[in-house]
């Protein structure tokens, strides 16, 4: 498919009401209001096409910018596109599900994810966690540094209360994975759900809540799926 056919496709799969929820959830600049099972149909046809990803991201369109992260070939992708993509959103879901996703299946996401994470700008630190978090649900144990995971989960615990809003989200969301994902540091990473305890975040007067990372490890340990890897975390 061509650039101008997808946005055509995106155009007609906008509503006011989607448009309105990812505007209340704080997304800039302009957008049709699609949402991501609707970009999954577009996908179908297009598969990984990396070209055209980076022709939809540069349009600046919110949703053009998600389904390219969602179109971006994780074996093609290089880190100066992944971190431009990073730095250039406007929105939340694209930095922290569609390009953090992409970073976290890429061979750059561990390095970009340590990168970011030391970015004073909160769309960018908050990508670096949730590539981090992602990495985390993919990767085999045994190619994590564990002790470097060790000390994140302390840095969040001794920073994530003076941390910006969306950072603090995947923060929490990273502790999650840790514990859900490498059975070696459940123990650790129960001690360190425990230390930040409640987060509090902003959402934008959306009824979207921030999980208690206490209660979420524990079902995931319950349900017997401790340690089970995910096959990609782009979805």
């Amino acid at each position: 498919m061509l650039l101008e056919e997808v946005m055509q496709e995106l155009e007609a799969m906008g509503s006011a009401s989607t448009r309105k929820i990812y505007d209340n959830h704080g997304a800039r600049g302009p957008g049709f209001g699609v949402k991501v099972g609707d970009m999954k149909k577009i996908l179908k046809k297009t598969k990984k096409d990396h070209a055209l990803a980076l022709s939809l991201y540069e349009t600046g369109n919110t949703d053009a910018m998600y389904l390219a992260g969602l179109m971006g070939d994780a074996r093609k992708v290089t880190s100066q596109e992944l971190d431009h993509w990073a730095k250039t959103a406007t929105f939340y879901m694209v930095t922290e599900y569609a390009v953090a996703g992409l970073a976290a299946e890429s061979p750059h996401g561990w390095d970009l994810a340590l990168q970011w994470i030391d970015a004073p700008e909160d769309h960018v630190s908050s990508a670096g966690w949730a590539t981090l978090g992602g990495l985390v649900s993919v990767r085999d144990d045994q190619d994590l540094d564990l002790d470097v995971l060790s000390q994140l989960m302390q840095r969040v615990v001794q920073t994530l209360a003076q941390a910006p809003n969306r950072t603090r989200y995947t923060m929490n969301g990273f502790i999650i994975g840790v514990g859900c994902y490498i059975a070696p540091l459940l123990e650790k990473a129960n001690a360190a759900a425990e230390a930040i305890g409640k987060v509090n975040v902003d959402m934008g007067g959306t009824r979207c809540k921030v999980p208690m990372a206490t209660d979420y490890i524990k079902k995931v340990v319950d349900m017997g799926r401790l340690g089970k890897k995910r096959k990609k975390v782009r979805c």
